[in-house]
């Protein structure tokens, strides 16, 4: 839907949040000047942020401003999350509780970023880029595909507390992390978990799995 029918974003509008992101990523092995000056002579405009097949943000963006495709995608996520989250307000009502059996968000394209798990045993996907959550089947990788159950694994970190579990796929080493909501019947929305459980994606990272909604992990250790 994105796609089809972009808002129209103020570039202003999303630099208290930007800022702030830049500030993070000159911390770690990454260069925001060349961002920064792109973004205030126009160069990159807010579309330059949005999904696209296989990733976030354009490639001419990454291009221009000589980033990782990491460091481009965590200021997609912070910039443009309150944007989205309110244009596709009406639309989360309709896609929540329906059957959506692509891997990547149905209102704005975005992949997965964090999967919970219902008190009727249905696996919900969250989008960090809009807020939108959409049914996907349990025993199928949302990034590849796979529906081969062997390729298919769970990992758990020590002392983990219940119903944090992270989902692996052996075929892409692509991963989601999980929280059983029959569980944790009281737990925060799935962007706060997420960030909350930094040691579950070291536990992924150690053994080499990915996600594309990078961490701090991911961004303190460029794969690019």
């Amino acid at each position: 839907m994105l796609a089809a029918a972009p808002p129209s974003i103020a570039p202003d509008s999303l630099e208290a949040l930007l800022d702030p992101a830049l500030d993070v990523l000159a911390g770690f092995a990454e260069d925001p000047q060349e961002f920064a000056e792109a973004w205030d002579h126009g160069e990159i405009v807010p579309s330059a942020l949005f999904p696209e097949r296989g990733r976030i943000g354009t490639i001419e963006a990454q291009q221009r401003s000589q980033l990782s495709q990491n460091a481009l995608a965590f200021l997609a996520v912070v910039a443009l999350r309150p944007v989205l989250a309110a244009y596709f307000a009406e639309c989360r009502e309709h896609v929540a509780d329906s059957e959506w059996d692509l891997g990547i968000c149905p209102c704005c394209g975005g992949p997965p970023g964090f999967a919970d798990l219902l008190e009727d045993g249905r696996r919900q996907l969250a989008c960090h880029l809009c807020g939108t959550s959409w049914t996907f089947a349990r025993l199928v990788c949302p990034f590849c595909g796979t529906r081969t159950a062997a390729e298919l694994i769970r990992l758990m970190a020590e002392d983990a507390e219940e119903g944090y579990a992270v989902g692996a796929c052996r075929s892409c080493r692509g991963y989601v992390k999980e929280l059983d909501r029959r569980v944790r019947w009281n737990a925060g929305c799935g962007l706060v978990e997420d960030w909350g459980s930094p040691h579950l994606d070291l536990v992924a990272h150690r053994q080499e799995f990915w996600r594309p909604i990078p961490t701090l992990i991911q961004l303190a250790s460029p794969a690019e």
